[in-house]
């Protein structure tokens, strides 16, 4: 069976530019359990949809019978298609979009099981929704065997893409698996071919939660280590990776072993990597267990740069991190508490379109 990358197809950088964003709209489910959490959340999501939609057009997937309500949040000017749902990250349960340079447009179908078939989660209809979105979106879909999702890779466009041990190696997911399969796969699909390995994510995206001594309640949504909160290419060559600089929090640990090991690495070009850390919020715990509050979850977007913030002393310090990256593009701060309250963040609940540029 051939493969993206024997057909010609690879995952180009998220700064390329876009046709388009996908989203999808939180609807009643686990996530979303409590109705002014729904409410919030709904809020929310559209609070990003506007902010992307200065830069280009955006389209929401609803559940069957809420678009129209939708519509009233989302405002004038954001395309909505309704299909059913289990959960609204984007990000992960849609396609993969891939181009050839020829004008052409594929995608992957990652097999997904509920973020490693977590206790909370729900992946009936999340399951089956990256082919319908391929599908609306005019593209060749390829179906990938490996357990994977959006926000656990993150390329450069030429070549490198950036993996997470506790993710397409973890039991949860892809038991039986060796690294090298898991490789193989993912540059057959990605047209990558180098892989470089960060040994985990952040804290709060795994159990357990602070200890009940602390009064702590769990963190129940998390993805067992995605990477799109840890790092992401900014460029070829230069990486932005979180850093927690408390080192009262257990990330202080985790993302110093992590630029380490960043900055050791060489891309698929033999670049040695710039890494460009930018300090977590100074917030340390959110409802009562770690708070893994992340810039690096940011979407670049036509001219655009949606970053998350946090009501924090440090977000005008990340948004001036992220002006000197991108002098070209606007960086606009959208308030990401609730995002994140619902275990992610603007990245988690994006996904981009490349449109299909001729090389």
């Amino acid at each position: 069976m051939s493969t993206p990358a024997a057909d010609g197809f690879r995952m180009p950088a998220e700064w390329t530019p876009h046709e388009r964003t996908w989203m999808a709209w939180p609807g009643p489910n686990p996530t979303f359990d409590d109705p002014d959490d729904l409410a919030r959340s709904r809020v929310a999501w559209a609070q990003v949809a506007r902010a992307v939609l200065r830069f280009e057009p955006v389209t929401v997937v609803c559940g069957p019978g809420q678009s129209a309500a939708a519509q009233v949040l989302l405002g004038p000017g954001v395309d909505t298609v309704e299909r059913e749902l289990d959960d609204a990250w984007m990000r992960d349960i849609g396609p993969t979009f891939l181009t050839d340079g020829k004008g052409g447009l594929a995608a992957v179908d990652w097999t997904f099981n509920g973020w490693g078939a977590q206790h909370w989660a729900r992946w009936e209809h999340d399951a089956k929704i990256a082919a319908k979105v391929s599908d609306l979106a005019g593209a060749k879909t390829y179906a990938s065997k490996l357990v994977n999702e959006g926000g656990a890779i993150h390329v450069d466009g030429e070549g490198t893409v950036l993996l997470t041990e506790t993710v397409q190696l973890g039991p949860e997911r892809n038991p039986g698996w060796t690294r090298e399969e898991v490789e193989a796969e993912i540059h057959g699909m990605l047209g990558t071919r180098k892989a470089i390995w960060l040994p985990r994510g952040l804290t709060g995206d795994y159990p357990p939660p602070l200890p009940e001594r602390r009064g702590g309640t769990p963190n129940s949504f998390g993805t067992l280590g995605h990477v799109d909160i840890v790092a992401a290419f900014a460029r070829p060559g230069v990486v932005v990776a979180h850093h927690q600089p408390d080192p009262a929090h257990p990330d202080h640990e985790v993302t110093k072993e992590v630029i380490g090991l960043l900055r050791s690495q060489t891309d698929a070009h033999g670049r040695a990597l710039e890494v460009v850390e930018v300090p977590a919020p100074t917030v340390l715990e959110a409802d009562g267990h770690w708070a893994d509050y992340s810039y690096i979850n940011h979407y670049l977007c036509n001219g655009g740069v949606v970053l998350c913030g946090f009501d924090d002393p440090r977000d005008e310090t990340a948004a001036g991190i992220f002006r000197r990256l991108f002098p070209e593009r606007t960086v606009t701060l959208v308030d990401a508490r609730t995002i994140f309250a619902g275990g992610g963040g603007i990245h988690c609940i994006t996904q981009q379109q490349p449109r299909g540029q001729r090389s």
